[in-house]
């Protein structure tokens, strides 16, 4: 097959650093203010390369691959000699491009720029969408967050240009929205720092979330490690219609397979349902698998993506997709390691909750299960919007259902948010109606940025504490998520149905069978939601809020200041002493649900995400302590005394005392931030011992020298008890496959010797012995 190359001015937003748009028309780009310096003078897409490297692997393994396997085993370091084996052997990849999160790209950076290297190698971006606290509105909103966090901003911006990365200012949109519109396509591979990356699945490529460290390998030209995912099938038949929606499918996938069901796993959708979902409704499909622990998930090329791709000015692209469509789809026959068979005509609409992403209902039975539960009815917020449901598509079917109540005198009974996912989404529903709607029937329209999802909501209506619920759009409603209240039972649902509930004002509201009252008393149903998939006419673009880095940074500073209490350079963690760790205490024994906000939690601390040593002050804050149910109250072995869990982790750190935390299923579920790890090992851990890890998170703790380590059998984890000290035996001879053995000692005197099970390869090991992965990349470089 030949090579197809594209012209830089058509093609360098998704393979360059970045522009702000491809190949438009005049008037688009004079709108979007769009400067042909920012394209670099070439780039392809080499389509050629992928396909050459799949027929490589196919050879060699003689069987039909998966689509997921084509794209990931297509960006092979080695595609003649890797050892492919799914669910055993790590993968050496090359990753296309990188994209961060202002939260998370600040950690990134700084461990970038400890790494001494010049510039990027390969394509990279950050965005502004983290920082943004919902509070009045979104343009009054925008303007505080720039102020707050100035010093960040500036950081992430001089980096960005320094070092060659591209800078979306805030306003511009959430990373996933962003990357949808202009970097996502058919067959690339994306990393990024954040653990919804799997968003861009919906435009069929291979979108994984990682932590900052592994961002910093791609970045660095370094091949980028994946444990060779399994690959679990969702054939879809049927069609949706009516009230059903694309996240009711990945609402009731969640059910089925729980928080950790897609653990090791890329989830592929195909079947012919497919073709009945939009692109950017797969797109909400893959953005939430990351609720199950999977490693991302995807969907076939489809003229739902090509549509897509020519409405973002990116029909070039889509054209050179046609001509390698067989590459962009499962190979006929091929093998999955689990099946799901799902029917679209008889999904109905769900919601999840509270408290955990799958606990799936139906709309239609929520209500009965409230009572039973006793989970307040009242309907207090309802929140559209979020990276998983902002399309244009989403935002349409929401007004369509506001129009509805506003023509027979309705607005809704619940406070009502809208949150835009980019600014070409902002602009477009503005010019388009949508926002006057959805403001006349009480909705306010926050800024483009992830506001309550991820905490940043500065919540008035109810006292922590208060019990309440609130329905949302988005992905995660892990207890106190959204508003810092462990008391909001927090569901998740589609736009519409968070629609029809904030007009009923109750949980309990099934549109499809309820009626509501008119003010002058007459009864009504809503008609099922309705909403174009793409705007008639080209989106808006809105403002430009792009800054592309100069070709040549050397002469550009980035400065730190000492004094700063949000950004601090990193000092390297030590290396590995060489001997087995003796003695060490039991920090924390961790009970139940632990996922990555209870371990380091976001709200409020965000703002110190630039700062290791002042967000450590909320290292396992949230986690409850097995001894007392307790939250950050935990026995200090030194002093007899209770304390919070980092000052007692603090204090045995400046003792010269190391640690370890015991902790359940799953641990470290949920969102992709590193500072989970960083922060454990900034304060003097040594390892994490648990039932089950969450992928990400295992990884960033292996990356920062910490030993994430599980029970060989799970029932020793009843065992250990809070005032037990722990050795790890065997690390002189630590090597992949071998397990390493815990002498526990017990208050009393007595010993359990317990089995523990790792899934360090060499190069990890190499990480651990290194101190982290960053020290090890600096060895390499002498």
């Amino acid at each position: 097959m030949a090579t197809y190359c594209l012209t830089v001015a058509r093609l360098q937003l998704v393979l360059g650093h970045g522009a702000r748009r491809l190949h438009v028309s005049a008037a688009y780009r004079a709108k979007a203010k769009v400067a042909m310096s920012r394209f670099e003078p070439t780039s392809f897409i080499n389509y050629d390369k992928l396909h050459s490297n799949v027929e490589i692997v196919r050879k060699r393994l003689n069987r039909p691959l998966t689509l997921s396997e084509k794209i990931v085993y297509g960006h092979l370091d080695d595609p003649h000699h890797q050892e492919i084996d799914r669910g055993r052997t790590y993968l050496r990849l090359r990753p296309d491009r990188v994209a961060m999160q202002d939260a998370t790209a600040q950690m990134a950076m700084l461990q970038f720029i400890s790494s001494g290297l010049p510039r990027v190698a390969v394509p990279s971006t950050i965005h502004c969408d983290h920082l943004i606290e919902a509070q009045t509105g979104g343009v009054k909103d925008l303007a505080r967050a720039k102020e707050v966090n100035h010093e960040v901003y500036n950081f992430l911006s001089s980096a960005g240009a320094k070092y060659g990365v591209g800078f979306w200012k805030p306003g511009s949109g959430i990373i996933h929205q962003i990357i949808l519109e202009n970097y996502a396509y058919p067959g690339v591979m994306l990393i990024g720092t954040d653990s919804h990356t799997p968003n861009g699945g919906g435009l069929g490529a291979i979108c994984i979330g990682v932590g900052g460290a592994d961002a910093v390998d791609v970045m660095a030209g370094i091949p980028w490690e994946l444990k060779c995912p399994k690959v679990i099938g969702v054939r879809l038949t049927g069609t949706l219609s009516g009230w059903t929606s694309p996240k009711d499918v990945i609402l009731k996938v969640a059910g089925i397979l729980t928080v950790k069901g897609g653990t090791g796993a890329i989830v592929e959708y195909h079947g012919p349902g497919v073709d009945s979902i939009s692109c950017t409704g797969m797109a909400t499909i893959c953005n939430m698998g990351a609720e199950i622990g999977a490693t991302t998930s995807v969907f076939p090329y489809n003229h739902r993506m090509r549509t897509y791709l020519e409405k973002t000015g990116r029909g070039e692209i889509a054209a050179v997709a046609d001509q390698y469509k067989d590459l962009l789809v499962p190979d006929e026959g091929c093998e999955y390691d689990q099946i799901i068979e799902l029917n679209l005509d008889e999904l109905r609409p769900h919601i999840n909750g509270p408290f955990t992403p799958d606990l799936a209902h139906p709309v239609s039975e929520v209500g009965a299960v409230a009572k039973k539960n006793g989970w307040p009815l009242e309907v207090k917020v309802g929140l559209i919007g979020s990276c998983t449901n902002s399309s244009y598509e989403d935002m349409g079917r929401a007004a369509s259902l506001a129009k509805q109540a506003l023509d027979k005198g309705l607005k809704c009974k619940a406070q009502f948010t809208v949150t835009p996912g980019s600014e070409q989404i902002r602009a477009t529903i503005e010019r388009d109606g949508y926002s006057k709607i959805l403001s006349d029937v009480g909705g306010v329209v926050l800024a483009n940025a992830c506001g309550p999802c991820i905490g940043q909501w500065d919540r008035r209506d109810v006292k922590k504490g208060e019990k309440n619920t609130i329905v949302t759009s988005f992905n995660r409603n892990f207890t106190a998520r959204n508003d810092a209240n462990p008391a909001t039972h927090a569901f998740v649902t589609s736009p519409e149905i968070v629609t029809a509930l904030a007009i009923a004002g109750t949980l309990d509201f099934n549109p499809e069978t309820d009626y509501l009252t008119t003010p002058t008393g007459e009864k009504f149903k809503l008609v099922p939601p309705t909403g174009d998939e793409l705007p008639a006419r080209d989106f808006d673009p809105g403002q430009d809020t792009y800054q592309h880095p100069p070709s040549d940074g050397t002469s550009l500073t980035v400065d730190v200041s000492p004094q700063s209490n949000r950004l601090q350079l990193l000092e390297p963690f030590d290396k590995w002493s060489g001997s087995d760790l003796e003695n060490m205490v039991v920090l924390i024994k961790v009970k139940g649900k632990c996922t990555t906000d209870h371990i380091s939690a976001a709200g409020p601390w965000l703002k110190f995400r630039g700062h290791l040593d002042n967000i450590s002050n909320n290292m396992l804050i949230g986690a409850v302590n097995s001894e007392n149910d307790g939250i950050n109250k935990i026995k200090n072995h030194l002093t007899g005394e209770y304390g919070g869990v980092p000052d007692v982790a603090r204090h045995y750190k400046a003792n010269g005392v190391s640690w370890v935390v015991v902790g359940d299923d799953n641990y470290g579920e949920g969102s992709s931030r590193e500072h989970a790890a960083l922060e454990p090992r900034h304060l003097g851990g040594r390892a994490i011992i648990v039932k089950s890890f969450a992928r990400i998170h295992e990884t960033n703790l292996k990356k920062q020298g910490l030993l994430p380590l599980t029970f060989s059998n799970p029932s020793d984890y009843d065992k250990i008890r809070p005032d037990d000290k722990i050795s790890i035996k065997g690390l002189k001879s630590f090597a992949p496959g071998k397990p390493l053995t815990a002498v526990v000692t017990h208050s009393d005197g007595s010993q359990e010797t317990l089995e523990l099970n790792h899934s360090f390869n060499e190069t990890q090991i190499e990480w651990f012995q290194a101190g982290s992965a960053l020290n090890r990349m600096k060895e390499l470089q002498h």
